[in-house]
């Protein structure tokens, strides 16, 4: 089982500087706790909300990082295929290590119309995007006049060791996509543990019929407080908990000491999950800092 970070870039910080040196010193905290994987994630058009935007952000974050794999969520419908290709194969060029590319179709929602894009083409524009990228990426000249009306598109830097393709989803037509398309699976952060196994079995089952033998990475993402104790873990998060958290079943949170956490990741690993990408539940520095922090002693008790 691997425990990988994704940093949460929604941030309630007192001003934009400050919550930019949060998000570097988030980084530094799971690199120097050995996690495993290090990804931002995808939201537009957020204000009032401070949404810290992915491309840059990992820009900065991989200089704490090291060469574990990294890389960020993307909502393909929302970005031009070529941009994209040509913004990872940067990324790529500048990590040390392997980089994956999570994806999503992304949610209906102000997204869509701030973008100007019919929010019902997502599926279309999802395959579509992922085809010309991996095109581009392979050192094609590619032209579409599909979704995208492209005319012999080429790019440079190409991803030196080629990008891993982790497809998000959560709906059944989806989770076969992923299962056809991805060289991994991302299950939603709200599934309850019960459903985690279900869906898991299912996605394993459709990648087997896709005439795939190695069913790739199997990750959720999970967010975690975890505490000193599994008492100062409760009482902590109790607030943010009873607040309705995210709107997520309180099962599907994380929140414990170290050895609880754990337990709750091992039982993942026996539903078949490769892969726990947390996020942070708790909002303040300290509390996210001292959670990456005893991240590493989840990682010593599953090994």
């Amino acid at each position: 089982m691997r425990i990988g970070i994704s940093v949460a870039t929604a941030l309630r910080a007192p001003d934009a500087r400050t919550g930019g040196r949060w998000l570097v010193e988030r980084a530094a905290a799971a690199q120097e706790a050995g996690l495993d994987s290090l990804f931002v994630g995808d939201h537009h058009s957020t204000a009032p909300m401070t949404y810290y935007q992915n491309v840059p952000v990992l820009a900065r974050m991989l200089a704490e990082w090291g060469d574990r794999p990294a890389g960020a969520l993307f909502l393909l419908p929302l970005w031009h295929p070529v941009l994209l290709a040509e913004q990872i194969g940067t990324l790529a060029a500048l990590h040390e290590g392997p980089f994956v590319m999570q994806c999503a179709i992304g949610p209906d929602d102000n997204q869509f119309p701030a973008f100007g894009v019919n929010v019902r083409h997502r599926p279309s524009r999802f395959e579509e995007s992922l085809d010309i990228m991996r095109r581009l990426w392979a050192g094609e000249s590619v032209s579409s006049e599909g979704r995208w009306q492209i005319t012999d598109a080429r790019i440079s830097p190409v991803p030196p060791d080629g990008v891993q393709v982790w497809i998000a989803a959560v709906a059944r037509k989806a989770a076969d996509r992923a299962a056809k398309l991805g060289d991994g699976w991302l299950a939603s952060p709200g599934l309850t543990p019960e459903q985690a196994a279900r869906h898991s079995a299912e996605y394993l089952e459709r990648r087997q019929i896709h005439g795939h033998e190695d069913p790739g990475v199997v990750a959720i993402r999970r967010d975690v407080y975890v505490g000193e104790s599994d008492e100062e873990a409760e009482e902590t998060s109790r607030p943010v908990v009873e607040a309705g958290y995210r709107g997520l079943d309180p099962s599907a949170l994380a929140i414990g000491s170290p050895e609880t956490v754990a337990a709750e990741f091992r039982a993942l690993e026996e539903a078949g999950y490769t892969d726990v990408i947390v996020r942070n539940l708790m909002p303040t520095q300290e509390h996210a800092l001292g959670s990456i922090g005893r991240l590493a002693e989840v990682r010593a008790s599953l090994a």
